[in-house]
């Protein structure tokens, strides 16, 4: 069985990179040749131009933080972050300063005398990056480093990775199953599918442009809707989706396919707009009247705070998903269950996709 597939991929100095896939896609494996732990059957891994094949796991210029952090229970904060040191046998002058200035930049300074069972998730959590910044590696691995974390304090622990990262001006690359956290913390990703990478970009490239309908359904939440391209023009397209029908979806530009072909057309939540069931609202802009609207029943509303969630389901029963945002502390009662509305979206909202 192959766990990853013919994957070739250069990694900028300096950058926070992130390999972003399901289970069993391959980036864990992807990230343990990295550090040495598994051997490629074929191909190179370079480090600054330097070939690693030959170097074994504990001389290579890189070090990793584990999911389960894998702090030592028995020893304190200092001695944890100095136990790489010790190995390495750095004079204790040396490491004396190198741990504190390790544990002063994630901010446990004041926590070097404690145990480990005395902090908090997050705080093991920067206990294990200390541990691996202090032998200054050139690339830093991390193997889904918030996982065991809750949710607000995973949140606070993206941006302090991200300033983390800007500081000591080290190439990160972390592995992760979590969208949100890929999008907001990595300047680029690699989307990850059954051993290869089925796209490569920054976070807004995957979001905007998904090269497939893997990654536009896999990179945050998406309406897709089968069906066939019957105009494509320098700059104008128009598919027909049954689900959508009698409504057809245009685009103020060409696509990547020949007439008739069967294609997947994919709008974002947010990218949709409710109506009031008064009339058949206006076409939006550079949209030929009766194109990108659709007409349907609420069917569920959740209210997430900042945003609400509409599933309208159309008359083909198909449910189509809108995010608006709740700019008053009204706007969830706008529209309520079972009331029947239209939905609309820009002609530069889109995407289609061959695959």
């Amino acid at each position: 069985m192959v766990a990853v597939d013919d994957v070739s991929l250069d990694i900028h100095p300096g950058e926070f990179f992130a390999l972003l896939g399901p289970s069993g896609c391959g980036k864990t494996t992807l990230l343990r040749m990295l550090a040495g732990l598994e051997v490629p059957t074929e191909g190179e891994i370079l480090i600054d131009g330097q070939d690693m094949r030959t170097i074994p796991a504990n001389k290579r210029p890189v070090n990793m933080v584990f999911q389960s952090y894998a702090v030592f229970p028995h020893m304190s904060v200092a001695d944890n972050v100095a136990y790489g040191l010790k190995i390495d046998r750095v004079p204790d002058a040396e490491r004396k300063v190198r741990v504190q200035e390790a544990l002063d930049l994630v901010q446990l300074g004041q926590l070097a005398a404690r145990m480990p069972d005395q902090l908090s998730g997050g705080q093991r959590q920067r206990v294990a990056l200390a541990r691996a910044l202090v032998k200054r590696p050139k690339v830093l691995l991390l193997d889904e480093p918030l996982s065991a974390l809750d949710a607000k304090l995973r949140e606070a622990m993206r941006f302090e990775l991200s300033q983390l990262q800007q500081k000591v001006g080290i190439t990160f690359i972390m592995v992760t199953h979590d969208q949100d956290e890929a999008l907001a913390i990595a300047s680029r990703i690699a989307v990850m599918n059954k051993g290869s990478i089925a796209q490569l970009g920054t976070p807004s490239d995957l979001y905007e442009f998904p090269a497939s309908r893997f990654v536009a359904d896999f990179i945050g939440s998406v309406n897709m809707f089968e069906g066939t391209l019957v105009k494509d023009e320098p700059d104008e397209a128009v598919v027909t989706c049954p689900e959508l029908a009698p409504h057809p979806v245009h685009l103020p530009h060409a696509v990547p396919g020949k007439v008739d072909t069967p294609v997947w057309v994919a709008i974002r939540p947010e990218k949709i707009t409710l109506h009031k069931n008064s009339e058949a609202p206006p076409a939006p802009a550079e949209c030929p009247a009766g194109h990108n609207i659709a007409k349907g029943i609420i069917r569920e509303i959740s209210y997430l705070g900042d945003t609400s969630i509409f599933h309208v389901e159309t008359g083909k029963g198909n449910l189509i998903r809108v995010s608006r945002p709740n700019r008053s502390r009204w706007d969830q009662e706008n529209f309520d269950w079972k009331e029947p509305v239209w939905v609309s979206w820009a002609g530069s909202s889109p995407v289609v996709l061959l695959s």
